[in-house]
């Protein structure tokens, strides 16, 4: 596979990417963001491949998928044809009540039957395999009998998903939680589809430091280290730059976004 890097279509970029028409390999957008018709951004799909990345669907929700949500984004879907659709293994509503977070899960056989029925249902809507995210996460749940990466595993077999890959949340976790990033690479690689790439921030608080998953810098040398490493052990995929906070000049994402192909590139070639 080619290496393919774009980078997330934010609204204050929106109008000179529509006049320039700059050269990347696709163009990912939040579901949440565009349920209504937007000429503009249909527009670019004859230029761009698109990508469709859901913040709000809930996967985690133990009260299952809210189906009026879930027929929005099955016509966003369906209007945009992207290739690739994808959500967070997370949970963001509880009975009527809706958290502007993306909050975690413990992994265990409990939770991990409430994801498989979610995401089943998901995919049935949309008439195809949707790649679910692995989180970052800040603590670790007692109660957990799994591996993030065992209960990523698992979803993948017992649900038919994808999975997105996203190298930061690997690096935020494993550092946050004292854990080792190599063991994400033990994940089914047939089954990935999808990288993400992005920035964090260092808070360090009472002499520990903690990294948080902010989208709002360029990646970090660490991160393009364990991509490097990613990428060697599961080849090339659509990799996606990340940049939420603090936006930058749409040419800085351009940047990051070609260093991302090109170190998939490399990997490609010494492979080859």
């Amino acid at each position: 596979m080619d290496p393919v890097a774009g980078i997330g279509l934010r609204a204050p970029h929106l109008a000179e990417i529509a006049r320039e028409r700059p050269a990347t390999g696709f163009l990912e957008i939040h579901a949440e963001n565009h349920l209504e018709r937007s000429e503009a951004v249909e527009a670019l799909r004859v230029d761009y491949a698109f990508s469709v990345h859901a913040v709000g669907l809930s996967l985690g929700s133990v009260d299952g998928l809210d189906e009026a949500h879930l027929a929005r984004v099955a016509a966003l879907v369906k209007r945009l044809e992207p290739a690739l659709v994808s959500d967070h293994l997370s949970w963001s509503t509880f009975g009527s009540r809706y958290f502007n977070d993306l909050l975690p899960l413990p992994y265990t056989e409990e939770a991990l039957a409430v994801v498989v029925r979610n995401v089943q249902r998901l995919q049935e809507a949309l008439g195809r395999q949707v790649s679910i995210e692995n989180p970052s996460c800040y603590l670790g749940f007692a109660q957990s009998t799994l591996s993030e990466p065992e209960f990523l595993a698992e979803l993948v077999r017992q649900s038919g998903c994808g999975l997105l890959l996203d190298v930061n949340n690997i690096a935020v976790t494993a550092h946050n939680l004292r854990l080792d990033a190599r063991d994400w690479l033990d994940l089914p690689g047939q089954s990935i589809t999808q990288y993400h790439l992005a920035g964090h921030a260092v808070n360090d608080a009472d002499g520990e430091t903690i990294l948080i998953d902010d989208h709002g810098s360029r990646v970090s040398d660490g991160v393009w280290a364990l991509f490097a490493d990613v990428v060697d052990r599961f080849g090339c995929r659509p990799t996606l730059v990340e940049w939420d906070t603090d936006l930058p000049a749409l040419s800085v994402l351009l940047e990051e976004a070609a260093r991302a192909a090109s170190v998939g590139g490399r990997r490609a070639a010494r492979a080859a």
